[in-house]
């Protein structure tokens, strides 16, 4: 009996550290990396935000409809510029304000349409690129953030330590772990904002390749007779 109650003695205690490492209230931690996991926090949230409002955006104006082009095409081929122009008026997309650039100015020189459409098509592709600069800048102030966190609380500790004289491995691993928090916090952020912007960015570019492909199409139409 008294072998079995020693046996128990540190099962139960065991079991109360598992219990009580499992119960950590993440949310509490997260707060214990000091003044910086605020505008980490910020900074994630404006993260998120920048990069869904500019994923949909991009994914809606991206679309370039088959039917559309072919349309606009039969009215080109007929010769009903001002039909063309109308179906491009009607069409709220990227590609057809750039068309409808072209198309205005069909039966002028060939390098007047090229340089139009060229500067519809650069004004929307910097709508596209709106704000993303700052996605950029979140990737390197996010992590830079969490180590001057890191760097502040270590400065803390060992004024700390100069002032009280305990300097016992419980107060370093203690103050150290709580620090740690902000320059993991940070590097997160940094990491899912850099993610984003590349992202985005491959978006815009898969984009851009679509319009060329569209807009040279566009060229050999108008090269080809009237039916």
């Amino acid at each position: 009996m008294l072998l079995d109650l020693i046996l128990q003695v540190p099962a139960a205690t065991d079991s109360t550290a598992a219990a009580s490492v499992q119960s950590i209230n993440y949310l509490s931690l997260l707060l214990k990396g000091g003044f910086v996991i605020y505008p980490i926090m910020a900074l994630l949230l404006v993260t998120l935000f920048m990069a869904a409002e500019r994923y949909l955006f991009i994914k809606e104006n991206s679309k370039i409809d088959s039917n559309f082009l072919r349309s606009l095409k039969d009215n080109i081929l007929r010769g009903d510029i001002r039909t063309a122009a109308s179906l491009c008026k009607g069409t709220n997309k990227p590609i057809s304000r750039i068309l409808e650039k072209g198309i205005a100015r069909v039966g002028k020189p060939v390098k007047d349409i090229e340089s139009a459409m060229e500067i519809q098509s650069n004004l929307e592709i910097s709508k596209m690129e709106k704000n993303m600069g700052y996605l950029g800048l979140i990737a390197g102030v996010a992590p830079t953030l969490g180590f001057v966190g890191t760097i502040s609380g270590i400065i803390r500790i060992f004024y700390e330590i100069s002032v009280t004289g305990n300097f016992s491995i419980e107060t370093i691993s203690n103050g150290l772990y709580e620090k740690m928090i902000s320059s993991f916090s940070g590097l997160v952020v940094g990491l899912l904002a850099y993610s984003f912007y590349h992202g985005i960015n491959m978006m815009i570019d898969k984009f851009s390749i679509n319009l060329q492909a569209t807009v040279m199409d566009f060229f050999d139409t108008l090269n080809e007779p009237i039916r």
